[in-house]
């Protein structure tokens, strides 16, 4: 009896931690949308010089969700700045497929960790490579049907379109139905004379939201099913895709969900063709939180959150459904292990390199 009462205590507990955590997310999603409205034109021309080239733009997005190693909060401040009118929707694509390239960085710094055993590390590195290697060749396929053609931007804006999810504001500025959050960021707008000091409070909520509900979901969840991974969750390759998804969904970081299948791979416990359903599952998953980030706003805000999904969905078509295409990230991430294990330095380099000094160099030219 008392067992039982302790659960529904913990069960009442996850959620009012999660309702108020979400609530803090929408908030400093809410309060940064009507910031950048109140900010002022020459600060949106900045913006979109910087970001109206689309290789920088791509760059712009590794670069920043590598540092903060969360793609769920890059997606939703990009999904911010288009509702804000701060960027144009052709402009931030890149920029989301960049975030979608830049959040797997942790998998890959979790493999170094194996770095003192050769069987272990070559395993390692094959599975922390093998997340980026399909976001890689999913944009190398991707970043040019948009660039030429807008393919992913013309098609989020024709899905939010027929499904008739678009919201058109009642006041600009005022994006956001919901009353109490327009009081609340309407007074802080008219209070704090620097607006930037708003935007970064908003960003810092937003980061902190994110992490203590996937902190919340992950101790829940993960603890719970870890033991029946093999068992159950890799028998085959919808159910690997399936708890990926699910569960990178719940935890709302793919960071966090990839990582922990490093030591499984690294081991041999489960095989590298097993584990690669469930990265891709997780690349799907953790599209909810921009599609969250974009509810009631406006319909650029939902297609640009609509291209995070298209993109990892697409992508899981040709690199998990069609044969031979689907080998590719798991031979590569094979043959990098290997590589990697008989010279340690380019695991470091390619690292240094990928998420780091191609970025910022090439953003640096850009400037000049």
């Amino acid at each position: 009896m008392e067992g039982s009462t302790t659960q529904k205590l913990n069960l009442v507990q996850f959620i009012l931690s999660i309702s108020l955590a979400l609530l803090v997310f929408l908030w400093s999603l809410d309060l940064m949308t009507s910031s950048f409205h109140v900010i002022g034109n020459d600060t949106v021309i900045k913006v979109l010089a910087i970001t109206s080239n689309p290789f920088i733009s791509l760059f712009i997005g590794l670069f920043i969700t590598a540092v903060i190693q969360s793609s769920s909060t890059s997606t939703s401040l990009i999904v911010a700045v288009v509702a804000s009118g701060g960027m144009t929707l052709e402009n931030a694509v890149p920029m989301i497929m960049g975030a979608n390239m830049g959040t797997t960085l942790t998998s890959t710094i979790v493999s170094l960790s194996y770095i003192t055993d050769n069987k272990e590390f070559k395993n390692a590195i094959a599975t922390g490579v093998m997340h980026d290697f399909f976001n890689i060749m999913t944009v190398m396929v991707l970043f040019p049907l948009e660039y030429y053609y807008h393919v992913l931007s013309k098609l989020s804006t024709q899905v939010v379109t027929a499904l008739n999810l678009s919201h058109t504001p009642a006041a600009k500025g005022q994006e956001s139905g919901l009353s109490f959050f327009d009081m609340i960021n309407g007074f802080l707008i008219d209070s704090v004379e620097y607006k930037f000091v708003l935007v970064l409070v908003a960003c810092i909520a937003l980061f902190a939201s994110i992490k203590i509900i996937s902190k919340i979901i992950s101790n829940r969840m993960i603890g719970a099913s870890e033991e029946r991974f093999q068992e159950v969750f890799f028998k085959n390759k919808l159910n690997s895709f399936g708890l990926g998804t699910v569960l990178t969904a719940g935890i709302q970081s793919s960071s966090i969900t990839t990582s922990i299948i490093v030591p499984l791979g690294a081991t041999g416990k489960i095989h590298l063709s097993k584990i690669y359903p469930y990265i891709v599952g997780a690349n799907v998953g953790t599209t909810i939180t921009a599609l969250i980030a974009a509810f009631n706003k406006s319909e650029a805000a939902l297609s640009i959150a609509v291209v995070h999904f298209l993109f990892n969905l697409i992508g899981s078509i040709l690199f998990l459904v069609i044969p031979y295409l689907n080998q590719l990230p798991i031979r590569y991430a094979r043959q990098f292990g290997l590589m990697t294990m008989q010279y340690r330095v380019i695991g470091f380099f390619y690292i240094l390199f990928i998420f780091f000094i191609l970025p910022l160099a090439l953003i640096f030219l850009h400037r000049l």
